[in-house]
């Protein structure tokens, strides 16, 4: 019988932790080579374990792990540095991200250049650039969209595959892809920056490019996404959004 094949030194963020045991963890990791997977910390509970201050959400980690069953062994991890856990709404912002990749990708299916925009995303949270955090947010719907098919061409419209008129606005609605809209509609783009967004996923540095292409409609976008993910996702409400609503309202 073949030995199980060891992983070192594998980029990796951790997503989510859940109690295994007195004294262990369950892991939720996004690596990098990997895609989405589930790692048991024997012994991370424990106040001497090495693991204990190092398996945080939105941390750079490189780790190490072993084992052919559907949840592998956690055999090392260190952190990489470069920036504190994000706080406050970076903090929140984070934890929606990490919801997203929880519920859209499939484990064992690795995303590397989805891997590399979370990181950019998560270095821009814990900035303190909190001017750029809703154009980062929605530029990471995007893309992670795009990386998992979900997201229609938006350079045409979706159901007739007409160019769109530069003039005209559009919507993005989950069922019907990109369609003309009532220049009223505040949920809208034109499609000059529809057609923006399009060149921008398809640049050489696609988060950057479309950072700077969300920044002057990520308000018109942010209902569109929202609604969008919300249906993919099978919700009416991801549970970080409205922990955000909730935590608004008092």
């Amino acid at each position: 019988m073949a030995a199980a094949k060891r992983i070192t030194d594998e980029p990796a963020f951790v997503l989510h932790r859940y109690d295994w045991s007195e004294s262990s963890l369950i892991l939720e990791v996004f690596t990098r080579h990997h895609g989405r997977i589930a790692l048991v910390a024997k012994g991370a509970k424990r106040p001497s374990s090495s693991f204990r201050p190092i398996l945080l959400p939105l941390q750079p980690l490189h780790v190490a792990f072993g084992g052919d069953a559907e949840i592998r062994t956690l055999k090392g991890a260190e952190w990489q540095g470069g920036h504190v856990m994000p706080t406050g709404e970076a903090l929140l912002s984070g934890y929606y991200l990490n919801e997203l990749l929880l519920t859209l990708l499939a484990r064992d299916d690795p995303h590397e250049t989805l891997f590399d925009i979370y990181a950019n995303v998560v270095e821009v949270l814990a900035s303190e650039h909190s001017e750029l955090m809703g154009a980062a947010l929605r530029a990471f719907e995007l893309l992670l969209l795009r990386e998992i098919g979900l997201l229609p061409l938006l350079d045409a419209q979706t159901m007739t595959l007409g160019a769109l008129k530069t003039e005209a606005h559009y919507s993005l609605v989950p069922e019907g892809g990109l369609r003309q809209t009532s220049d009223t509609d505040r949920a809208s783009l034109t499609g000059t920056q529809w057609l923006a967004l399009q060149q921008s996923l398809a640049d050489d540095a696609p988060f950057t490019a479309t950072l700077r292409a969300c920044a002057g409609v990520m308000n018109e976008l942010k209902p569109q996404l929202r609604a969008l993910l919300n249906y993919h996702c099978g919700v009416g409400t991801l549970r970080t959004r409205q922990m955000m609503i909730d935590l608004q309202s008092l």
